[in-house]
């Protein structure tokens, strides 16, 4: 198994890095959180997994530990693939994700490319009680609390104005502008309507 690869970025992409370890180029699947950490850097490490099929081997990259134990849990569950589980930390970062599945949010789930109703209430499901040892194991817990409580407030705040007639991706874009200085629904609700 390979566990990590340190060396050489020679291309990226938002979806691929080929690494070069001592004059060999791994080709590396990545997420956009990983392109993001990464994006700058000319070398560095990536945590891995090693999915082996019959028709291939994929290597998929991670910027950090924690990042490739989430993934890991996600493809644990039936009818979650790397492909989805990859699709997921691109569109939320790790801590998010264990927020969202440990707070049970379907619906915040739900939002991610691929992920259905059925799919999202099996992930909370099977994972919510195993995603805490995640937090302890990778250091994920203090981002965690912190994304947990914004994450609720956000979704809160965004079902509220979807409510009140506002298009999902207007209200979306405005909670996005609003930031993150207020401390309860009321107050990102108001900044929002103000940001639109």
């Amino acid at each position: 198994m390979i566990a990590q690869l340190s060396g050489r970025f020679l291309h990226k992409t938002p979806t691929r890095v080929v690494v070069d370890v001592q004059g060999v180029g791994y080709d590396v699947q990545i997420s956009l959180h990983t392109y993001s950490a990464i994006q700058a850097a000319e070398s560095g490490t990536l945590f891995t997994h090693l999915k082996v099929a019959e028709d291939a081997f994929t290597l998929f990259g991670f910027s950090e530990a924690a990042e490739r134990e989430v993934f890991l849990k996600l493809i644990s569950v039936s009818g979650v693939g790397a492909a989805t589980a990859r699709m997921m930390l691109s569109s939320m970062k790790p801590a998010e994700v264990v927020a969202a599945i440990t707070s049970g949010q379907v619906k915040t789930l739900e939002a991610v490319k691929g992920i259905g109703k059925k799919t999202a209430e099996r992930l909370v499901l099977e994972l919510k009680d195993k995603m805490g040892a995640v937090t302890q194991q990778s250091g994920v817990g203090p981002a965690l609390a912190a994304a947990g409580a914004n994450n609720s407030l956000q979704q809160d705040a965004l079902e509220a104005l979807v409510a009140l007639g506002i298009a999902r991706q207007v209200a979306e874009q405005a909670l996005r502008r609003a930031g993150t200085g207020a401390t309860n629904v009321q107050d990102l609700i108001k900044q929002a309507l103000k940001a639109i």
